[in-house]
C-alpha cells in the first residue's frame, strides 16, 4: 500500500510540472529502478524524497557573507567537476558512503578524495534504512566503509541521512518511539566509534511525522535540514537553528546544493571538533 501511495504521489507531482521543467529535475544519470518503478536497493541518496513529499517553491538569493556554499553527491553523479565547483564558490562537500548494511558507494573514494584535492572540507553520509538492520549495526557499517572521522582539520563529522523510505513505508514500518530508539542507537554507536556527534540530515515534515516531533537530539547533534524553497522555514522539533541547509536538487554542475550556516572559519571549527 505504501509503495502504491508513493507511486501515486510521484505521478501527481510529475503531472503538475511542465515536461520541459521536469527534464531539468531528473539527474543525467538516472537512479536505477525495478520493473514496478521502485528504486533499486542502494540507489537512495540525500534528498531523494523532498520534491515528491514537500515540493519546491523557489531558491534562496545570493548567500550572505556568513554562509558557505556546499554540495552533496552520490554514486549516480559519477565523476564530479570538483575544480569547477571550487571556482564557483563551493567550499565543502559530503559524499554518500553507505546505505543500510548492504551497500557502499563504488565512487566514494574518487568523490571523497576529489573534493579534498581541490581544497574543500569534506565528509561522508550514510543513508539510513531502519527496516533492514539496527541503528548500531548501520553506524558500524558506516564507520567501517568511509564514514569515520579524522582530526585533520579537513574532515567533517559523519551524517545520518534519515528521511522518507524510497523502497516502501515512509517511516520504515516503525512507530515514532521505535524510530527515536533506532536513531539514538545509531548516534550513540557513531560517537563511541569516532568521538564525534553525527550531523542529522532530515526534512521537517518527515521528522515530525516519523519521530512524533521528538526534540531530544537538538542539544548534541547539528541539524542539516532539507527544504527546497527561498527560506529554511520551520525546523524539525527541538532545533532552534540549523547548521546546514539543502536548498535545491537542481543546482549548476551538481544538482544537490547546500549552505553552511556560518563562515568558512566556522566550518573549519566544525571539522576540528
Amino acid at each position: 500500500m505504501a509503495t502504491a501511495t508513493r507511486a501515486r504521489r510521484t505521478r501527481l507531482a510529475a503531472a503538475a510540472v511542465p515536461s520541459a521543467v521536469l527534464a531539468l529535475l531528473v539527474p543525467s544519470a538516472a537512479v536505477p529502478a525495478s520493473a514496478d518503478g521502485t528504486p533499486v536497493r542502494g540507489s537512495a541518496h540525500m534528498g531523494m524524497g523532498v520534491m515528491t513529499h514537500d515540493g519546491s517553491s523557489g531558491t534562496p538569493g545570493d548567500a550572505r557573507a556568513g554562509q558557505t556554499e556546499g554540495v552533496d553527491v552520490a554514486s549516480y553523479q559519477g565523476d564530479v567537476a570538483w575544480s569547477k565547483l571550487w571556482s564557483s564558490g563551493v567550499k565543502w562537500a559530503y559524499t554518500k558512503a553507505s546505505e543500510g548494511t548492504y551497500y557502499t558507494n563504488p565512487s566514494f573514494s574518487d568523490q571523497y578524495n576529489g573534493s579534498r584535492k581541490v581544497g574543500m572540507i569534506r565528509g561522508a553520509y550514510h543513508f539510513a534504512t531502519p527496516d533492514t538492520g539496527t541503528g548500531a549495526s548501520q553506524a558500524d557499517y558506516f564507520v567501517d566503509h568511509g564514514g569515520g572521522w579524522k582530526d585533520d582539520g579537513t574532515t567533517l563529522p559523519g551524517v545520518l541521512d534519515i528521511e522518507w523510505n524510497p523502497y516502501g513505508d515512509d517511516c520504515y514500518g516503525k512507530s515514532p518511539s521505535a524510530m527515536v530508539t533506532w536513531i539514538r542507537n545509531f548516534l550513540n554507536r557513531y560517537k563511541s566509534r569516532t568521538g564525534r556527534n553525527a550531523v542529522i540530515y532530515t526534512a521537517t515534515s518527515w521528522w515530525n511525522t516519523c519521530t512524533g516531533s521528538y526534540g531530544g537530539f537538538a542539544a548534541t547533534n547539528p541539524l542539516w535540514v532539507a527544504r527546497y524553497a527561498s527560506s529554511v522555514g520551520e525546523l524539525p522539533a527541538g532545533w532552534s537553528t540549523h547548521t546546514m541547509w539543502q536548498y535545491t536538487s537542481t543546482g549548476e554542475l551538481v544538482g544537490d546544493r547546500d549552505r553552511f550556516n556560518g563562515s568558512t572559519d566556522r566550518l573549519k571549527e566544525l571539522a576540528a571538533g
